[in-house]
């Protein structure tokens, strides 16, 4: 059993949903960043999702974008994203990580040579947004032969047609994204949201988590009656943002992040309530 599938069960056993958390690796600087890291799982996260910070993002709202840059113009790299995941293991074995970002990067790096270092660095699963299901060979598949999950996206045109071809070779969760947009939008219809999540679970046994638009503790309760997983990014790249200053990080921006993501867990935690 992997970690994210040890993870899924042990919240489902607690009569709740995963929290999720989407940081930015890099963001605004490795020291802070790295501290950001371990303390997600201390305030209430399950699986952090780690961001690859790319100059060239199509899924990702300002908020993210920004986030990408500071950590770019930090001197964050691939390689270094990958340090960061070995170094936060030598603190925490259990804490499921995935890393999300797109195959530029990847390509570049080396696919197999990025597989083989992912893995000994500890991480869990990838979610590569730019890689649709008739790409699998390209990375998918010699991913899951290695060893990693492969969470997948699928969104509100994602239709009974073309959901199979989509879950396919999706392992560890599936990952509903609530809209048709970029990171940040808000949700329009939570009841719309909890009829496609059990429309996805009659093509699936895996979980599905809801990333997207959940911005508060309120929202996760509302969005956790129905999902197995909320995933929350945007809310906390700001919360990174809104503490810098002259781009730098501050005494605050450690536990701006922390306090938010307590909030959010709090809500998890009383979705089946």
């Amino acid at each position: 059993m992997s970690r994210i599938d040890k993870r899924f069960a042990e919240c489902k056993a607690a009569g709740r949903p995963a929290l999720v958390t989407y940081v930015m690796a890099g963001d605004p600087d490795l020291a802070t960043s790295q501290a950001i890291m371990e303390c997600l799982p201390q305030a209430g996260s399950d699986i952090i999702e780690f961001g690859m910070p790319f100059s060239d993002p199509m899924a990702d709202g300002v908020a993210i974008q920004l986030g990408g840059q500071r950590a770019l113009a930090g001197g964050m790299t691939l390689r270094g994203v990958l340090g960061m995941v070995e170094d936060f293991r030598r603190k925490d074995e259990t804490t499921p990580i995935v890393l999300m970002g797109y195959y530029n990067p990847i390509y570049i790096f080396g696919v197999d040579k990025f597989i083989a270092a992912a893995l000994d660095a500890g991480v869990d699963g990838l979610i590569v947004v730019d890689l649709p299901p008739e790409e699998d060979d390209e990375l998918c598949i010699p991913a899951l032969k290695a060893g990693l999950n492969f969470i997948r996206l699928t969104t509100p045109t994602t239709d009974d047609k073309r959901l199979p071809a989509v879950l396919k070779n999706t392992s560890g969760f599936v990952y509903y994204v609530s809209m048709n947009g970029v990171t940040g939008a808000v949700i329009k219809s939570r009841g719309a949201v909890g009829e496609a999540v059990e429309r996805i679970k009659t093509h699936t046994d895996l979980p599905v988590a809801v990333g997207f638009g959940i911005k508060t503790a309120e929202d996760a309760a509302e969005i956790g009656k129905h999902a197995d997983g909320i995933v929350v990014g945007t809310v906390l790249v700001d919360a990174v943002a809104k503490t810098l200053v002259d781009g730098k990080a501050t005494e605050k921006t450690v536990a701006a992040v922390r306090d938010l993501v307590a909030d959010l867990a709090s809500g998890v935690k009383r979705a089946r309530g």
